[in-house]
């Protein structure tokens, strides 16, 4: 006499194979993607001032960077205002220098001071009025209301372009239209670090002069990929 056992997991192996036997292969499905580009103007800038200070004793050299530190601080603190003037201190290190047979010969050290914000001439002055720091790095980017903003205008533009694209391709196969099946958005930018000035160029400027800065433009890309019914 043979004995049959069922298995919730057999049961369940069961059903799905009538299920994909009874349900035939999905036909007609285009696979298809477009994107939509803006060009957006970069409206935030984050400028890196620093200074460096070698010698024998750590302690002093720890004290000379807070002392150029505290005063380019209390410098910009003046015209801070929040997403407009922001300011952040960076890095701050002290490290020993060795000699070729590992002995400590000395001691470096470096301290930075970030100014971030969207107001580029602002910024520029203030970079100017501080005579403690240099400034290192200048770079630009998008800030999040403009990438919002500059988002939505190539979405909107990426999503016309994929049921344009769709449209035409269904009319191309001989069909009346389509119905959309799945659909994935994804956005991107392209925003490389653009330094616009070096720390010897600062040197050279008048203390109260302001730092000459330019903005550049950057690529925001949204990708629509998916499937659509022919029909």
């Amino acid at each position: 006499m043979n004995v049959i056992r069922w298995t919730a997991a057999s049961a369940l192996l069961a059903v799905a194979n009538a299920a994909s036997a009874q349900t035939p292969p999905p036909q007609n499905v285009l696979q298809l993607s477009a994107s939509g580009t803006v060009v957006a103007q970069q409206d935030l800038l984050s400028m890196t001032l620093s200074t460096t200070r070698d010698g024998p004793d750590p302690a002093a050299i720890q004290s000379q960077l807070k002392t150029a530190l505290d005063a380019a601080l209390a410098e910009a603190r003046k015209s801070t205002q929040s997403g407009q003037l922001d300011v952040r201190t960076g890095n701050f290190n002290l490290a020993p220098r060795y000699t070729r047979d590992g002995k400590i010969s000395g001691w470096a050290g470096y301290a930075e001071l970030v100014l971030e914000g969207r107001d580029l001439p602002r910024i520029a002055q203030v970079a100017g009025r501080i005579t403690t720091l240099t400034v290192g790095n200048v770079g630009f980017a998008l800030s999040r209301e403009q990438r919002a903003k500059v988002e939505v205008e190539a979405q909107t533009l990426a999503i016309n372009a994929f049921k344009q694209k769709a449209d035409e391709l269904a009319k191309g196969f001989g069909f009346a239209g389509y119905t959309l099946r799945e659909v994935s958005v994804n956005a991107n930018s392209d925003e490389p670090v653009r330094p616009r000035m070096m720390a010897a160029q600062a040197k050279s400027l008048a203390s109260d002069a302001a730092v000459p800065i330019e903005a550049g433009k950057t690529n925001v890309v949204v990708n629509v990929s998916g499937s659509v019914q022919l029909k």
